[in-house]
């Protein structure tokens, strides 16, 4: 069993200098031993990093409520639907929808197919657990699994990733003040330590010829092909219904800050950010910030309207007005929850939520 450190070596050693976007692919996605991989308690107080998820049952329960009145709008819950999670961990998140829906709007329930997308056997391993109370779920390796074993090419209901676009491999590329030209960051062994290595002939560009003036030598950004890609076959799935992202990102304008010099490439461990994204890969988690305007844009180029593009706080606090505005409403308010979902300080400011729709 090959840990990422490993493979990571014998790769370099083999083809020369590799990408980060392959570093953090093996890194986190090696097949058993990767981060992800390993690391079913990652999540939460014990673990590296907390998420919206393992704040309580709040969050799901929250986008259970905004599903069912999403489907009920436009007549799709009066068939047969799919809700479709993609990068569901242990499967908490679904098991806080289902929930929900099961005890407060079982005619939905009644007519749910609740699909879930994970590639690696592991984790759907982990997810049939946790989800073993509930006959409709049903599992698929990616777009094209999903396709071949329904039968259908396009599918109606919600389709959403929560913290998923930012655990997509990004490439990192810097400016050269003085050739005027982008290059792009790789991976090499240096005395059998990784080591960041220059890459010629970047392919990136900004086309924005004032604002490269302006930036300071070394100045780094991430871009994620990867995630584009996947967010363009997700819009290519869905004949009618949302498109749901949640996760921390900026717009375009909003990545180019003097004060971010070194790009948003993070390394978590313990809840503290480590200070070498290289270091002791498979053991911590990477992650860099979602460029939402390019998302936006690949949704919208496959045909999808953009519906609302916020931060978590906003889209949250209006489906708990919504909530809390029917009589009697099957809803149990947990303070301490929504603050740490909505507070500038905790998760509120950081999260942005991206909705499109067919």
């Amino acid at each position: 069993m090959k840990m990422p450190t490993t493979a990571i070596r014998e790769e370099i050693r083999q083809s020369g200098a590799i990408s980060f976007a392959r570093f953090m692919e093996l890194a986190l996605y090696c097949p058993e031993t990767g981060y992800y991989e390993t690391n079913k308690d990652n999540v939460g107080r014990a673990g590296d990093f907390i998420t919206s998820v393992s704040t309580g049952s709040l969050f799901g329960e929250l986008l259970a409520f905004q599903f069912a009145e999403w489907l009920q709008e436009s007549e799709i819950s009066n068939f047969k639907f799919q809700i479709v999670e993609a990068g569901a961990h242990d499967g908490k998140l679904a098991a806080d929808i289902l929930g929900w829906l099961q005890i407060h709007r079982p005619d939905l329930f009644s007519r749910l197919e609740y699909f879930l997308l994970e590639p690696s056997l592991r984790r759907q391993q982990w997810q049939q657990e946790t989800l073993k109370s509930f006959s409709t779920v049903r599992w698929f390796t990616d777009f094209e699994n999903l396709k071949l074993k329904t039968q259908n090419s396009k599918l109606p209901g919600v389709l959403f990733g929560n913290e998923l676009l930012d655990a997509f491999p990004v490439h990192r590329h810097g400016w050269d003040a003085k050739e005027k030209s982008w290059f792009e960051w790789g991976v090499t062994l240096a005395d059998e330590k990784f080591a960041w290595m220059r890459l010629e002939n970047s392919e990136f560009g900004i086309r924005n010829s004032e604002l490269e003036a302006v930036l300071p030598d070394g100045y780094t950004i991430e871009v994620s092909p990867a995630a584009e890609n996947w967010w363009r076959a997700a819009a290519g799935v869905l004949s009618r219904g949302k498109l749901l992202a949640i996760d921390y990102g900026f717009t375009a304008d909003e990545q180019f800050s003097p004060a971010r010099t070194n790009g948003t490439l993070r390394a978590y461990h313990r809840h503290h950010v480590a200070d070498d994204v290289l270091a002791n890969p498979g053991e911590q988690d990477l992650t860099a910030h979602v460029n939402f305007s390019a998302i936006q844009k690949a949704g919208e180029a496959a045909g999808l309207t953009t519906e609302m593009f916020c931060t978590q706080t906003k889209f949250l606090t209006e489906i708990l007005k919504k909530k809390l505005a029917i009589r009697h409403s099957p809803f149990a308010i947990h303070p301490r929850q929504f603050q740490t979902l909505t507070h500038p300080e905790h998760l509120g400011r950081a999260f942005r939520v991206l909705v499109q729709s067919r």
